[in-house]
Parts: structure tokens; sequence; C-alpha cells
């Protein structure tokens, strides 16, 4: 089968090896030398990508719901996308979620995706009680905070690396509608966009589009979306329209003078302030979603995310540093995504820290990665790291610099056998071995 990631970058082929039961899928891996785990293929690069890939779609039975408490048990092949379809026309909705529900549940977990609402509910691991991981030698055991607690901290944000998620259970928010309550405010500069995240940090989410390519006064204008859930309004809102791209776009489409002018009507069709209007949770959150196969917009080449955070010390100064060394290399992104984070987990490959994370999409070309190379230095100069669920070309010494309790985590990995199971495109890239 040939498979990518969502940015499309790098196609491959690997063999897809489908499991129906936990006994099947310990034979299976008892016959294996090598490989990981492929859900749904939104992982953007080369994290879910090997030779051999386990797939997990057909694992997606919902096994058990508590009413009272919000308490889910489902298989990991479920997505998001199920969970809310079935649970929010009964009043519940994910506590955490990442900007598309088309995610499974054992990609969340091993991604410990994050959402609009970091700063006040954490990572994605925070919404879970525990999981069942299949080890390498096809023995199983629970994980939670008190049970197998280093399995469970390494297994949240570990990339697949620690062995097969089979089933997880997690804990789902109470809602009494399935609009938000969503406040715009139109920022002039990357300062009004700061003072603004930060007076109103007690919101419960918090996202803006950035203009990436502004320079001078105008760096960093934005588009700040407030959110908070709405008590009024029916459970499950009319769908959104929505429509596919059906083919790949012309690569001479995406160019600075489009994503300029794009960017400029993006910002001037918002006016400065809109104050709590309800719109639907789908809109909220997961505007792409309505867009099909919007990963075509960048050509046959695919692309890539490039998200990094900062401490929230030198957010400030580092975006800003970013942002001039991005507009003179004349490279910005339509898809320019700024949010705070709250403190760090523990988890030792988690992405999140307190401060400021920026997302951009670029088309792949081949000026791009020496871009990206000089802006590393300037995210490692600052304190900050990439995401390895986005990450497709990061070199070792800047995963290294950037999570330094890799060390911990590969040592995990030697102690249970794992990096002779489970390995991807990318773990063999960063060097994640014992």
């Amino acid at each position: 089968m040939r498979i990518s990631g969502w940015g499309r970058f790098p196609y491959i082929e690997a063999e897809g090896l489908h499991f129906e039961t936990r006994r099947r899928l310990a034979c299976r891996l008892e016959e294996l030398s090598d490989c990981i785990v492929h859900a749904r293929g939104r992982s953007y690069g080369d994290s879910a990508l090997s030779e051999r890939v386990v797939l997990t779609n057909r694992f997606d039975k919902i096994l058990a719901f508590d009413e009272v408490s919000g308490i889910l048990t489902c298989e990991s092949g479920v997505t998001l996308s199920e969970i809310i379809d079935a649970f929010l026309p009964r009043g519940w909705f994910p506590s955490i979620t990442p900007g598309t529900r088309f995610i499974s549940i054992g990609g969340a977990i091993a991604s410990d995706v994050h959402g609009k609402n970091h700063h006040k509910a954490g990572c994605f691991s925070e919404c879970i009680v525990s999981f069942d991981l299949m080890l390498p030698d096809g023995s199983i055991v629970r994980c939670s905070r008190e049970e197998n607690s280093d399995l469970f901290h390494a297994t949240c944000g570990g990339m697949g690396l620690t062995g097969i998620i089979l089933e997880a259970t997690l804990r789902l928010q109470a809602v009494q509608s399935g609009y938000i309550r969503e406040t715009v405010i139109r920022c002039g500069n990357l300062d009004e966009v700061f003072h603004q995240f930060e007076a109103h940090h007690d919101t419960t989410y918090s996202v803006a589009w950035i203009d990436c390519l502004a320079r001078g006064r105008k760096q960093g204008r934005s588009v700040l979306m407030l959110g908070e859930h709405a008590d009024s309004g029916r459970l499950i809102p009319p769908p959104a329209k929505s429509f596919s791209i059906p083919f790949d776009s012309p690569a001479f489409l995406l160019n600075r003078f489009s994503i300029v002018s794009f960017n400029h009507l993006y910002y001037e069709i918002h006016p400065d302030f809109v104050d709590g209007r309800l719109v639907p949770i789908d809109t909220f959150f997961y505007p792409l979603d309505k867009i099909g196969n919007w990963n075509r917009m960048y050509g046959s080449g695919g692309f890539t995310q490039y998200q990094f955070v900062l401490p929230r010390a030198a957010s400030r100064k580092g975006l800003s540093t970013i942002l001039d060394r991005i507009s003179q290399a004349g490279m910005g992104s339509f898809l320019a995504v700024l949010k705070l984070f709250g403190p760090r987990n523990q988890n030792p490959l988690s992405f999140p820290m307190e401060g400021y994370t920026l997302a951009l999409d670029f088309k792949i070309q081949k000026k791009l990665f020496p871009l990206l190379d000089e802006l590393d230095r300037i995210v490692l100069d600052h304190g900050g790291r990439l995401y390895l669920t986005k990450d497709v070309r990061m070199p070792a010494a800047v995963f290294r610099n950037g999570y330094p309790a890799w060390e911990r985590f590969t040592a995990l990995r030697g102690q249970y056998g794992m990096d002779r199971k489970f390995n991807s495109l990318q773990s063999r890239r960063l060097g994640i071995q014992a």
C-alpha cells in the first residue's frame, strides 16, 4: 500500500497489517521485526510511517459509557468524530480537542494533542483515565497515573513508540448546547494580540489567526477568537455546508502574492469586535473539516506544518524574530495559528510548555527546508521546541535540545525492548533509540 501523513510528504510503500482481535494482533506482532501504528493518517509528517504499519481503523468499537460521570471506554481506532456524533446529542463533548475531529483516540493519546483550551485544561492526556497497551512481546498492561505510570506518561505523547494502544477510558465534559458563544477581536499587531490573550486568560477557549507576512507596525496583526460553551441552543446544530477539493491545486497558485492578498482580505473582512455571537461547535473547533481533502490545496508535492512553542518570557521577542525572517523569505502561510499554552505536564515527549505556540503551513519546495533550519536555530535560541506530530524534517540535534527528557524516554524503550519492535521513519531520523 502507498501511504503518507496528512502533509502528503513523503509517500512510501508499506505493508499494511489489519487485525480484528487482540489475540490476532499478538500473533502478528510476534512475526514482525519492526512496525508502527498508522490509524487515520492525520499526523502531518512521518511519525506514523514505516515499512510495516499496523492499521487500527477496524478496531473501532465504543465499549461502555457512564451517563452520570461522562466516562467513556472505546477501542483505539474510534475517532473523535464518532464520539461527537454519538454523544453530543446526549449532552457530552470531548474535554480537549484539536483542530480536526477526524483523528483516532489512539492517535490523540500518542500525540498528546492539545486544543484551544490548553491554558486552562492541558493536553489530551489530562482527560485520559487509563488505557490498555500491547507491549513488544504481545503482553497487555493497563496504564494509568497509578498503575504502570512510567508507561502511561511515556505513551502519552510517545508517538506510538512504546506499544500499541488497544482501548482507552476517557472523561467527556457535559455541555448544554451544540453551540459556542464566540467573541472576535481584531488586533493590529503582535503587541495587541499578546495583550488580548493575557487579558482573556480566564476564557475557556482562545486562538488567533495571524498574518505572518505583515511587516513594520502591522507585524503580527491578528484575528483573535474567544469562546465559551453556550447554555442555550439545540444540541445538534444544522450541518454546515461542506465541499471537497477534487484535485491537486497547481503549484504556481501558492506564491507570495496570493498569500499576501488572502491575508489582507481575511484580516479586513473581520470587524474590530464581535461580542458573544452563537456559532456551531463544528464551526468554532473544526473549520477546515468542512473542506474535504483540503491538503490538496498545496499541490501534488505536499506541505508541512511547522509548529513551535516558546517559553512565555521569550515568546514576544522570539515570535517577532521568526515573523521577520518568514516575511523576508516571502514564504508565508495562509494558515498561521497562534495559541497560548499553560504549564507543561510530566510526559517526556509531550509538546506544550507554558508560553505561545505558532503553527504555519508551508508548501514543500526546494528553498523551504533551509528556511526552516534557520527558524530551528531561532526557536532553540529562545528555549523552545517543535511539535513531533507535525514534523517531517527536524534534525536529531534540534529534537534533543528541545526535549531534555529524551534520554529518559529512550532508556524506557530499551528497558521494555520497544526499540526493537516499534519504530517510524521519524524515530530513526531523530535517533530515538536506546
